[in-house]
């Protein structure tokens, strides 16, 4: 990996860098869709590359599962099998550690899991971990971590990882046509220590230690349903110790405010299913605000989603009306959906490129946020997080300030 700082926002903490992996550059910040099953759920790899896209992620515990890593090798890597030209993130499998947790037991060598789909039993260490990362040949592969009870766990497991690192020259060799071989990998290590900035402090330090055994850092642990205050307060802490000279990855993010407010304190990358799920429900991301497509009041709307929106869904007029019409009973409304609101995430990060280039970050982030809650009020806990980085969204501004986390209203009959 090459990582270069190429502009800085002199007033908060957003930052534009250049990442070079074995599959190309990704201008970050950047916000990475989910590939959870070797695909985009409705879309093509050439159709999600053609949006722009040049960052996904794939999910370890899941393709191990299916199709399984002799299938993942002998086809020459996950690259080469899904037919993804461009750069690829696996995580390590521990969120499922949370998700599937009924069907987990957690000891100091790994996760014993139950399969969801036959019951059969399969551990997951961190060297069997990286070994399926390995077969999946991902640009970025990450640590196994334990979301939860994790302070002295993930420096024990992160070792196990590098004492394997140390000796995958020695390992066989993966199909002679794989994408990213297993020397070119990137390392991330998961910062976890739950809701406690003592626990956090205490597994940043233990990271920071070995800093120069990775390639970069992740901030787990969150985006489960914690206070919002809290949330923010534990990525600044995190994105404040973290080393200037490497990517900042805070997983599970991603509604759009979200967004803005970690590349404000200081990250340069985040993931989330959000965009893809929430367009299968019929809901379509704005800069004014998600639209709930499902409501009567579109069924006369021929009107694009967006008319401003770049993308093939609006740029071919396709309606509000047609698509309340379809939605959620033809996958064409999910498919059309899908790709505007990858295209709406790739805006919202690629605006605030520009405008940290442009040094105007703080002016995009008070007309994002005007436009996106109008007179609705702007969460609290978003205005709070921008002061700490000397941005004060109430400037200029007759605006209400509301509790809460400021998406409840995304599926409400308002929107």
């Amino acid at each position: 990996m090459k990582f270069e700082v190429l502009a800085r926002c002199p007033t908060t903490r957003a930052r534009v860098s250049r990442m070079s992996l074995a599959h190309g550059e990704t201008a970050l910040p950047t916000f990475m869709p989910v590939a959870t099953q070797a695909a985009i759920k409705g879309l093509t790899p050439e159709q999600v590359e053609s949006l722009g896209v040049t960052l996904i992620l794939n999910n370890t515990y899941h393709l191990n599962l299916r199709p399984g890593v002799d299938i993942l090798t002998a086809a020459g890597g996950a690259h080469k099998f899904e037919g993804w030209k461009r750069n690829m993130l696996t995580d390590s499998g521990g969120f499922q550690l949370v998700s599937l947790s009924k069907f987990t037991t957690i000891t100091e060598e790994g996760a014993l899991f139950a399969s969801p789909f036959n019951g059969e039993p399969t551990m997951l260490t961190p060297e069997e971990s990286m070994n399926i990362q390995h077969s999946i040949g991902a640009d970025i592969i990450m640590q196994l971590d334990d979301v939860v009870p994790s302070l002295l766990r993930v420096p024990a497991w992160k070792k196990l990882w590098k004492d394997q690192l140390d000796g995958r020259s020695a390992a066989p060799p993966l199909s002679a046509s794989i994408y990213t071989p297993p020397d070119m990998q990137n390392l991330f290590a998961i910062v976890q220590g739950g809701l406690d900035p003592i626990l956090r402090d205490r597994c940043l330090n233990g990271m920071l230690e070995r800093q120069h055994q990775v390639a970069g850092y992740a901030i787990g642990g969150l985006s489960g349903g914690e206070e919002k205050d809290i949330f923010w307060t534990i990525i600044k802490q995190c994105a404040d110790k973290l080393p200037e000279d490497r990517p900042r990855y805070a997983m599970g993010i991603g509604f759009a405010e979200d967004l803005l407010v970690c590349v404000a304190l200081g990250v340069d990358m985040a993931d989330c299913v959000f965009p893809t799920r929430t367009a299968r429900f019929g809901v379509a991301l704005t800069h004014t605000g998600p639209i709930n497509l499902r409501l009567g009041k579109h069924a006369t709307d021929f009107n694009a989603i967006d008319d401003t929106c770049p993308c093939p869904t609006c740029k071919s007029s396709t309606s509000r009306a047609f698509l309340h019409h379809i939605v959620t009973h033809e996958t064409t409304a999910a498919h059309s959906l899908t790709i505007h609101n990858i295209v709406f995430q790739a805006q919202v990060m690629g605006r605030a490129r520009d405008a940290i280039i442009a040094g105007q970050f703080p002016a995009y982030l008070r007309s994002f946020f005007a436009g996106y809650f109008g007179d609705r009020g702007y969460p609290k806990w978003c205005v709070d997080a921008l002061r700490s980085v000397g941005v004060d969204l109430l400037q200029d501004a007759h605006v209400p300030v509301v509790h809460g986390s400021g998406a409840k209203w995304e599926y409400s009959d308002a929107a």
